[in-house]
């Protein structure tokens, strides 16, 4: 009998047609394999051309890519930032790198994304306190599109940069509209799990009107901060940041299967919807009218009182070989960020897992009831029916328990 493989949460899937091996193999050739090279700067304008960016400047990582978003905007010490809750901590930790003050806020139903709501809410009660933010950090979260015409307009209005966090979402679009070029700046990553990879590495998206000069900063901060002199001179602190040419080389050739990539991810997640979806108390993610997800992971909801909990599918899953996680903890739960205040609609917080820290608010909700289902695009028909097999009998597991009872 043949033996079971391993099913990926999300893992690293190379192009068919070797487009990688192509850019790696010129990169050798010509001996360009450091942070300069054709492939970096190649990569950044393909980038910009196929989702309509202003500038690009490639980096070491998505979370180095939100780090020089914010000092580009100039944020110091003692700042407020608002940030999205809902998320992982790389979206909230940069904040933190420049001593500034992240005030996280809570998601909405329809989107799971930063609610507009709170975020008026927010603005409202920091501007009493003289303390309007100096920047926004929504996220599109696991390629769902935030409401991002609602937020790019009340960040307009109180004049307040808006970062968007792309991360998880390159590919998806709003109104037709590519996501990480709504906000002054946007954000990629290209890691391993993404839904295009180049091994590790990001990429910062500067579209303000002076993008040319604010992506020559970055470049400038992401390579030591080394002035233009005969020798190693610095009149600023700088960073190792630069993305490899080896690298953006990798890059380069995921670039061009990055349709076939969304197309599949979005095939998994309708696969599921229709052989799992007619189990009582399972939801998915939502899919907003107007946009098009990139689905990089699909993403379950049980009902609160629902027999199946998101542990128990996970257990299911991990006994055969299949791997699946929790939602994202959202920032305002994690104990790092204890001391900083969090802004949701859903009234006072009621403690009701204390182990988990999980709360009535809907980005701790979704936490609490959501499970991350395995979205590899490398997976096959019979992966599938065997992930969606594994969670139907947990289901007529449980059903045959409560009727013996």
């Amino acid at each position: 009998m043949k033996e079971k493989e391993h099913i990926y949460l999300s893992s690293p899937h190379m192009s068919d047609e070797g487009y990688e091996k192509k850019y790696i193999e010129e990169a050798f050739d010509t001996n360009w394999i450091a942070p300069l090279g054709k492939n970096v700067t190649q990569f950044e304008e393909e980038v910009t051309a196929k989702i309509g960016a202003g500038k690009a400047v490639a980096l070491s990582a998505g979370t180095a890519a939100i780090h020089m978003a914010l000092k580009s905007i100039g944020i110091t010490q003692g700042d407020v930032v608002f940030c999205q809750s809902l998320t992982f901590s790389a979206t909230a930790n940069p904040i933190v790198y420049e001593k500034a003050e992240p005030v996280f806020i809570d998601s909405e139903c329809d989107t799971w994304n930063m609610s507009p709501e709170a975020l008026e809410a927010a603005f409202e009660k920091y501007v009493k306190m003289d303390r309007k933010p100096k920047a926004v950090i929504i996220v599109h979260l696991y390629g769902i599109c935030a409401k991002i015409d609602e937020i790019a307009e009340i960040c307009a209005r109180y004049q307040v940069p808006l970062i968007e966090d792309a991360a998880e979402s390159l590919g998806s679009t709003y109104k037709g509209r590519y996501t990480g070029t709504f906000g002054d700046y946007g954000i990629i990553s290209f890691n391993g799990n993404k839904i295009i990879t180049t091994s590790g590495g990001g990429m910062l998206l500067v579209n303000t009107e002076d993008a040319e000069e604010r992506a020559k900063k970055v470049l400038y901060w992401a390579t030591q901060a080394r002035e233009p002199a005969p020798w190693y001179q610095h009149t600023e602190i700088g960073y190792n940041y630069r993305m490899s040419n080896i690298v953006a080389g990798i890059g380069r050739g995921q670039l061009k299967v990055l349709d076939e990539r969304v197309e599949k991810k979005r095939y998994i997640q309708e696969y599921y919807q229709t052989h799992l979806g007619d189990l009582p108390g399972i939801h998915f993610m939502p899919a907003p009218q107007g946009t098009h997800c990139n689905c990089w992971l699909s993403v379950i909801q049980l009902d609160e009182d629902c027999r199946v909990k998101p542990m128990d599918i996970m257990k299911a899953l991990e006994d055969d070989d299949v791997e699946s996680r929790p939602v994202w903890k959202p920032m305002h739960l994690q104990p790092v960020f204890s001391d900083f205040d969090f802004i949701s609609l859903a009234g006072d917080l009621c403690i009701v897992d204390h182990e988990t820290g999980a709360d009535n608010s809907i980005s701790g909700q979704i936490f609490e009831h959501g499970v991350c289902m395995p979205s590899d695009s490398k997976m096959t028909e019979e992966d599938l029916q065997r992930i969606c097999g594994t969670i139907r009998a947990l289901w007529e597991q449980t059903s045959s328990e409560n009727s013996e009872r």
